[in-house]
């Protein structure tokens, strides 16, 4: 009878758990929608859902086997049917000759707002479409060398921060938002001060109240590490500007630090931001996530998070997310807050199935090499994670793909509405239709997984 209590005392316990993190998923992967069918690799990936129309999603990558151009995809049908385009091929293009580095945001009028870099002079551009991603127009230029320039939304702003050459120093620029296409003039690039202002890597949030903040990671060459830094202008578009950088922890992942399944392009520590805007019990909380691993274990990469309730001045220990009991490789994480409910979510590359001795998670008998989609998600603020799901239906390998650009930098997800959407390369061909056929150059995926 003892036995039997304590049974059921950790059954009900582990429901608890469940209930309370809102797994999202379990057994089989969710359904995984092939956006985009092009000959060559798509990497280094993009994805943003309409708040108006939660159908309407868009999905983007950077084609690294060509000179220039991205690959755009929309569905106005929940992933169903995906209509697919190439944009800045050329310098003829009316948004210029894209390089790569695009990046998303869509705001709550129906603005799906871009930015990236020209392949001829490094220019960071924003892009706007009012259509759904149907067409964009080029709305600013900033002149300048600069390096992964990422963008944010608020309830009435958007805003841009990179890295600009030389010396690595942060900038950023905002607009007021006013209706759909209705925009303010951008503001001149304001720098992040010193000390700490020098960096790269980064990520861009909005706060409710406006309040902008960047992250970054100082040191971005080599595998001795790095120290991961915020910066906040507490009052957006006002006339404050950025505070002194926080220094928010050390991680043991550099910049250009190669892994076995990224060993051409390698990974950095990639941090990343989702700020609550809800206003339900979390309002105001600001979620970081970033890559480390322990001392003297390369390969054995970790994803691990943070949160502040005081605009980044203070933040609470690093808390690991991926479950594994392995010494593989997690990296390129993408973390999302759906802001109505105030939940979030991490998906990322994870090798934790390629032990290199065969099944559906290794595809050439090499360990940690081939790698999937894992996620968890919370619905409590943080306080508890869901245990990881698999998102990839197939397992895929960049060391097949055969380019020096492996996956790209990083990736990204969104969250709107209960239903969380990582993006990822992928050729596993576990959809069918890729053109390059399977395990030869990467197509773009997605999935659509709802968080209860």
């Amino acid at each position: 009878m003892v036995l039997r209590f304590k049974w059921l005392t950790v059954v009900l316990g582990l429901a608890l758990a469940l209930a309370v993190t809102g797994l999202a998923a379990a057994g089989s992967p969710p359904t995984n929608f092939d956006t985009s069918t092009l000959i060559g690799n798509e990497a280094e990936d993009a994805i943003a859902v309409n708040p108006t129309d939660p159908a309407n999603v868009v999905t983007m990558s950077s084609l690294s086997d060509v000179a220039a151009g991205l690959s755009v995809n929309v569905t106005f049908n929940g992933g169903g049917t995906w209509a697919s385009r190439v944009i800045g091929s050329s310098t003829s293009d009316p948004l210029g000759d894209i390089c790569c580095d695009q990046q998303l945001a869509w705001d709550g009028f129906g603005n799906l707002w871009m930015t990236y870099l020209l392949n001829s002079n490094g220019d960071v551009l924003v892009a706007l479409s009012t259509d759904g991603g149907l067409s964009f127009t080029k709305v600013a230029d900033v002149v300048t060398n600069s390096d992964q320039p990422s963008i944010a939304v608020g309830a009435d702003s958007v805003w841009v921060s990179y890295s600009f050459f030389p010396g690595k120093q942060m900038q950023a620029f905002g607009a007021h938002v006013t209706g759909p296409g209705q925009y303010g003039a951008f503001t001149a690039p304001e720098n992040v001060p010193s000390p700490g202002s020098n960096g790269d890597y980064g990520d861009t949030a909005v706060g409710p109240d406006g309040q902008v903040m960047l992250t970054y990671q100082k040191t971005l060459n080599g595998k001795g590490g790095t120290d991961i830094y915020t910066a906040v202008d507490p009052d957006g578009l006002g006339p404050a500007g950025f505070n002194t950088p926080v220094l928010v922890a050390h991680s043991h992942v550099g910049g250009f630090d190669p892994i076995p399944a990224q060993p051409d392009r390698t990974i950095d520590a990639e941090p990343n931001l989702a700020w609550d805007r809800s206003g339900g019990a979390h309002n105001g909380r600001v979620y970081l996530v970033w890559v480390t691993n322990p001392p003297n274990q390369k390969d054995n990469t970790d994803i691990v998070l943070q949160h502040s309730d005081d605009n980044g001045a203070t933040w609470s220990s690093p808390v690991k997310l991926n479950d594994d009991h392995t010494t593989n490789s997690q990296y390129d994480p993408a973390i999302a807050l759906d802001q109505t409910t105030g939940n979030v979510a991490v998906s990322w590359y994870d090798t934790r199935s390629d032990l290199g001795t065969g099944g559906s998670g290794d595809t050439d008998g090499i360990p940690n090499d081939d790698f999937q989609i894992w996620a968890t998600d919370s619905t409590d603020g943080g306080l508890n994670f869901a245990p990881n799901f698999q998102v990839s239906a197939g397992t895929s390998s960049a060391v097949a793909a055969n380019s020096f650009f492996d996956i790209g930098d990083y990736t990204h997800a969104a969250f709107v509405d209960g239903t969380f959407w990582p993006v990822w390369s992928d050729n596993s061909n576990s959809v069918g239709g890729n053109p390059d056929g399977t395990l030869h150059k990467f197509d773009l995926y997605t999935a659509a997984i709802p968080i209860p």
